[in-house]
C-alpha cells in the first residue's frame, strides 16, 4: 500500500510515532489535545482520536482522565523496534530490488552526500 492510499488516521499515526521516536513528544510528556492536533494538521478530530486510540491500544500512551494522554516510558524504543522491523520486512526488499534494477551499489549510497 502506498503512502498516498493509506487511511488518514494511519498517516497521522505515523507522524505522531516519528515525533515520539525523535523526542518531540518525550516519554512522560503529554501529547497535544485531539482538537489542537486536528487543527494543526487540518484533520477531522475524530480521525485524530482514532490515531490516538491506536497508541492507547498499543500501550504507548496512557490517559489521565480530564488531563490528557501521556507518552509512557519505553514508548520510543518500542516504536523504534516496530518501525525498524516493518522497514526491514516491507520497504527494504522493495528498495533492494529497485537498487539492483538500477545498478546501485549500497556502498555507493553510503559514500554519496
Amino acid at each position: 500500500m502506498t503512502q498516498q492510499s493509506r487511511p488518514v488516521y494511519l498517516k497521522l499515526r505515523d507522524q505522531i510515532a516519528a515525533a515520539i521516536i525523535e523526542g518531540v513528544y518525550a516519554e512522560g510528556e503529554m501529547l497535544p489535545s485531539v482538537r489542537a492536533f486536528a487543527a494543526e494538521q487540518g484533520a477531522n478530530p475524530l480521525t485524530v482520536a482514532k490515531a490516538y486510540q491506536q497508541f492507547q491500544t498499543d500501550g504507548l500512551v496512557e490517559v489521565q482522565r480530564g488531563v490528557g494522554m501521556y507518552v509512557v516510558p519505553g514508548a520510543a524504543e518500542k516504536l523504534r523496534r516496530s518501525e525498524r522491523e516493518q522497514f526491514l520486512a516491507t520497504e527494504w526488499p522493495e528498495l533492494r530490488t529497485r537498487m539492483k534494477r538500477l545498478g546501485i551499489d549500497p556502498a555507493e549510497l553510503l559514500a554519496h552526500n
